[in-house]
């Protein structure tokens, strides 16, 4: 990956946070953004010191115009981008017209308008990628009907068909399905801290006996972004421990 850039959205904390310091690890130039500038320069600066170009700016990624305002000059920036991944999420509220509508916005309409504002880039990569970020409720329901498992069933989807349309470019597409995920100051560290019982209870329906961590999901994010998966397009790999008890075929 080293030489190779990326332009990761809605990837300050989290998971897109532990993707951006792998890719950088690998060499990958990294183009990043959140609401938090205080955030940005934080990780914007530790990726800089693993001797890669890092860049970020606040932008609001519900803000049609300036994310893909942003998306198209850090593809510029960087002179490139071979990979494109967007983080962004309303989260897992219960349904009412507001979540409804933000996950509607974030989980799904951001990442086809950033995928969108990145094809011209990605178009003229020899080893473009796109990788998707779904969830295993997306494919499982596990926690009750809401906006968010709905949404990014969508959202795995369009990338299944997206990988179908753009391989004939060149551009590979894949999705990431991660299962419950412990994060310091996370929606699952949370949890076990307010509802323990919850927690215990969701633990107990993971075959390896504990969560999965940031950094598992980056590795496998890597993984599908770099040449060693040249030849996969248009899959989903489920990230979750074993919790998930259907098939994967």
């Amino acid at each position: 990956m080293r030489g190779r850039k990326a332009v990761l959205a809605g990837a300050s904390k989290g998971i897109g946070r532990a993707v951006a310091r792998a890719l950088a690890v690998e060499g990958c130039d990294v183009a990043i953004c959140a609401r938090d500038q205080a955030g940005i320069d934080t990780l914007t600066a530790e990726l800089k010191e693993l001797g890669v170009n890092a860049i970020g700016n606040s932008v609001d990624m519900s803000d049609v115009d300036a994310y893909r305002q942003w998306v198209a000059q850090s593809c510029e920036a960087l002179g490139g981008c071979d990979l494109f991944i967007s983080f962004g999420s309303n989260g897992g509220a219960p349904a009412s017209e507001d979540t409804w509508k933000g996950a509607y916005e974030l989980d799904l309409m951001a990442t086809y308008r950033g995928i969108d504002a990145a094809l011209p880039a990605l178009e003229k990569s020899d080893a473009a990628s796109v990788v998707v970020v779904s969830t295993t409720v997306a494919i499982e329901p596990a926690f009750g009907p809401q906006p968010y498992a709905a949404l990014k069933a969508a959202v795995a989807n369009y990338a299944g068909a997206l990988a179908q349309s753009l391989a004939p470019k060149g551009i590979r597409v894949n999705t990431v399905s991660p299962g419950p995920i412990l994060i310091a100051d996370g929606v699952w560290q949370k949890i076990k801290d307010g509802r323990p019982e919850f927690y215990e209870k969701t633990l107990s329906q993971v075959p390896l006996g504990r969560l999965g961590s940031a950094e598992e999901v980056a590795n496998a994010v890597v993984f599908l972004a770099s040449p060693l998966s040249a030849f996969t397009a248009g899959t989903n790999l489920v990230i979750d421990g074993g919790m998930t008890k259907r098939v994967q075929h």
